[in-house]
């Protein structure tokens, strides 16, 4: 069998080597546009950083040991430029400009996606993208090389981010601006959580301008002034980091299924309209299996697992990809951002009826040293308690709390099966009761109507509400909430009296589970009590 694959990097270079490992006497040929065949794209930004010292570390393998080790034969500077899929042939430009044909009994594309530039008129060695392993080594030149003052990042999501971070990192005194069109940064997080992000990037001098998109950039000498919606601000750099869309102007001209968005449709066996032809990666259209809907998620390691799949099914293999969940993790300074599943703004869409809980536990056990407190926000199925979405912020175990959850909402596990689950545990890792569990248990109580509990953002919408601090004095006079009764949870049961009747009692400690206490001694005295998840911590960290 001949199989031609266009595009290395996570997906094809993958698909390559699952399928000599299946096959020994097939000839596989991988055709790429650019100078580097398998590289680390998600390592560029700390190759930026100069985290990863050298590019060579980027480099995961070479056309010299994908021959010697798998006898594939790659192709570098050669463009794929058409699929002739009734002849089942290709047509491929290389460097010089001349043009060949190679015929295929099999062909996988995996062009992967190409960033968003708006601006593409302004050809300027100051206005990058990143994408490849050229685009960090010219970035990471120009900063080295050249004193730069103001630096702009359009766009404030997960490659924004860690631009800002890894430029701070390499240039302490350059001002840093990340200009982001939407409310807030990070797109799959819920706005309060981004509160987190946003706090950690200015103390780290990280400016932000949110709700505020880039209308045009004019070129002012050496430096831009670029026009906001509102405003404008003058630079010396700019790195676009807007998004990306998906490579698919091969499958288009070949007549194969595209969405309206540009993805390639595939089915579960990772095949296109065309039974001998697959796609895999950020050129594809995948599917949540969550609220089963079509989505595009451009991650690697998506990428990896449908490479799998379509060298499995070339070979008429068993498996099949159920689709994408979106679960990933971000590194911010000290302090780490995980995310799995929906967020509310998706669940809203979908009309799924939905809850949140929000708890703010420590890292492990807090009579070892070094314990730092995380904050975990789930949605979840009303009545059912099944997990949809989970984010993650805190500075250690945040990967491992995501991972969990992103295992529970795969496999539609509930509250009840959050509170089972039987974790490891010493006093340097976690606590007898892991964070998990006790997610578990504030689910459990809100679904068996134990406690009512209530987000911040909606109790300080609410005229006259009548809030509860039942922390201790230390902690109140330490910073509170304006015009809260202050009864420690302790003192509770003696001040009864000095509490309303009539009125909704909104109830906040430092986390939320003093709260809890506290309302359970409430709802048993007859009062009408609510919990504020995430406590004082969360209130003082996202406001």
């Amino acid at each position: 069998m001949k199989i031609l694959i266009v595009g290395g990097v996570a997906g094809g270079a993958t698909t390559a080597t699952r399928l000599r490992r299946l096959d020994e006497k097939s000839e596989i040929i991988i055709f790429d546009r650019g100078d580097y065949v398998s590289f680390a794209n998600c390592g560029l930004p700390y190759y930026v950083g100069n985290v990863i010292k050298t590019k060579e570390k980027l480099l995961l393998q070479t056309p010299k040991s994908f021959k010697d080790r798998f006898n594939i034969d790659v192709r570098l500077n050669e463009e794929v430029i058409k699929v002739l899929s009734q002849d089942r042939k290709i047509q491929i430009r290389k460097k010089d400009g001349t043009i060949y044909e190679e015929n295929y009994d099999k062909l996988v594309l995996s062009p992967g996606a190409e960033p968003i530039n708006p601006f593409k008129e302004l050809k300027d060695e100051k206005i990058q993208t990143l994408r490849t392993v050229n685009d960090a080594i010219k970035i990471r030149d120009y900063l080295e090389n050249n004193n730069i003052n103001d630096v702009a990042i359009i766009g404030g999501g997960y490659i924004g981010i860690e631009m800002a971070e890894n430029i701070r990192n390499q240039n302490k005194d350059t001002n840093i601006t990340i200009i982001e069109k939407a409310e807030h940064l990070i797109a799959p997080l819920d706005k309060d959580m981004s509160k987190f992000v946003q706090k950690v990037l200015l103390k780290n001098n990280i400016n932000t301008i949110l709700k505020n998109g880039v209308q045009q950039i004019n070129k002012n000498n050496d430096r831009f002034e670029i026009k906001l919606e509102k405003g404008t601000i003058n630079v010396d750099y700019i790195i676009l980091c807007i998004g990306v869309r998906p490579e698919s102007n091969l499958a288009k001209d070949a007549g194969l299924n595209v969405s309206e968005k540009g993805n390639i449709i595939v089915n579960k066996f990772m095949k296109t309209s065309d039974e001998n032809i697959y796609a895999l990666g950020d050129s594809i259209q995948a599917n949540n299996p969550i609220i089963n809907t079509p989505t595009y998620i451009p991650l690697a390691g998506p990428a990896n697992k449908q490479a799998r799949v379509v060298a499995n099914n070339i070979y008429n293999k068993a498996g099949k990809y159920e689709g994408t969940i979106g679960s990933s993790i971000l590194k911010i300074s000290e302090n780490n951002l995980g995310i799995v599943g929906l967020n509310e703004n998706v669940a809203k869409q979908n009309n799924i009826d939905y809850k949140t809980m929000i708890i703010s536990p420590y890292s492990h056990a807090t009579y070892y040293p070094g314990a730092t407190q995380t904050t975990i926000k789930v949605l979840y199925e009303n009545n059912t308690g099944k997990i949809l979405g989970a984010q993650v912020w805190g500075k250690e175990g945040v990967d491992k709390l995501t991972d969990i959850l992103a295992v529970a909402i795969k496999h539609k596990m509930t509250a009840d099966d959050l509170a089972d689950f039987e974790l490891s545990y010493a006093p340097p890792f976690s606590s007898a009761k892991s964070p998990i569990n006790l997610l578990g248990n504030a689910m459990q109580n809100e679904l068996d109507k134990m406690v009512e509990t209530i987000t911040w953002e909606e109790v300080l919408k609410i005229e006259e509400a009548f809030i509860l601090d039942v922390r201790t004095e230390e902690e109140y006079k330490y910073g509170h909430i304006e015009n809260a009764m202050h009864i420690p949870v302790d003192e509770l049961r003696e001040n009864l009296n000095k509490l309303p009747t009539d009125k909704k009692i909104y109830v906040y400690c430092h986390t939320g589970l003093r709260s809890y206490i506290a309302t359970r001694i409430l709802k048993g005295n007859d009062f009408d009590s609510v919990n504020i998840m995430g406590g004082f911590y969360f209130y003082n960290s996202t406001k």
